[in-house]
């Protein structure tokens, strides 16, 4: 089944397209964020594999085995997906009827990233499409601390501002680099590369000012001993680039982040 969801988004991705190529994407409503269903009592639910195929709209969502593990996680992912899925519908029930030139589409795939005693990561990825040039993209993480019986938040690892201004300063940096590096690869005139620098460096200071919710994407990079080596923020597309860019991603290592991180989660790290 996982094999048709990959070849049915392949397909798909030749008549996507999308209405907004300058604006970042909807920000998720903090009710309906990992950590407030975490709080709250979940009822179990049965993850499946969904293909849809309809004249109007397609919908295919795979879901990694291990979330079945960890009810409140598996919960979390099943709600997202249907949140997705529920905007998915209402514009297809806009249409009143009518076919569109192309179908719209929900394609999201789930991913299991990491699995130990106490980490559990998982990785959203995938587009919505309800008309126009490309897809919206759906990009999440979650991080599920199976110990503890919570999901892990950007604003519960660092609770202090000033963290976040050290952790911006170090992404934004390493950004700004690749940008320039890739300016030059592409070997611009001066002035072009001078106005494409100041674009992209606009882009960039506000996709990565020091605020909690602009880091909320992150996966752990683990050691062999199931410690956290490495955060890689994950960043979708419009946050810190053009779209054609895709999600792009930057890796602090543990060295730099446990002065930073909360003390009840500093034993999840360890450097070097």
């Amino acid at each position: 089944m996982f094999r048709c969801f990959l070849l049915l988004a392949l397909s798909l991705a030749v008549v996507a397209g999308c209405k907004r190529d300058d604006a970042l994407p909807a920000p998720v409503d903090e009710a309906a964020t990992p950590a407030a269903q975490a709080d709250a009592p979940l009822a179990p639910v049965e993850l499946k594999d969904v293909i849809e195929t309809r004249p109007d709209y397609i919908v295919g969502i795979s879901y990694p085995d291990v979330a079945s593990k960890y009810p409140q996680l598996a919960r979390a992912l099943h709600d997202y997906a249907e949140r997705a899925r529920g905007e998915l519908m209402q514009s297809v029930a806009a249409l009143n009827g009518q076919k569109p030139a192309a179908p719209y589409d929900l394609s999201l795939q789930f991913r299991s990233l990491a699995e130990t005693p106490r980490i559990v990561s998982v990785a959203a990825d995938g587009s919505s499409y309800t008309g126009g040039a490309h897809g919206n993209p759906l990009v999440e993480r979650f991080v599920w601390l199976p110990q503890q019986q919570k999901l892990l938040t950007a604003d519960q690892l660092i609770a202090d501002a000033a963290g976040w201004k050290t952790v911006s300063d170090v992404v934004r940096e390493q950004l700004m680099t690749e940008l320039s590096q890739q300016l030059d690869d592409e070997g611009l005139e001066a002035d072009a590369r001078s106005q494409a620098l100041r674009n992209g460096s606009r882009m960039i200071d506000a996709g990565t000012a020091p605020e909690a919710a602009n880091f909320a994407r992150f996966e752990p990079v683990m050691n062999a001993d199931g410690s956290i080596r490495v955060l890689r923020f994950v960043f979708p597309p419009y946050q810190v680039a053009p779209y054609a860019e895709g999600t792009r991603t930057v890796d602090v290592p543990a060295q730099l982040l446990l002065p930073l991180v909360a003390p009840e989660y500093k034993a999840l790290f360890r450097a070097g």
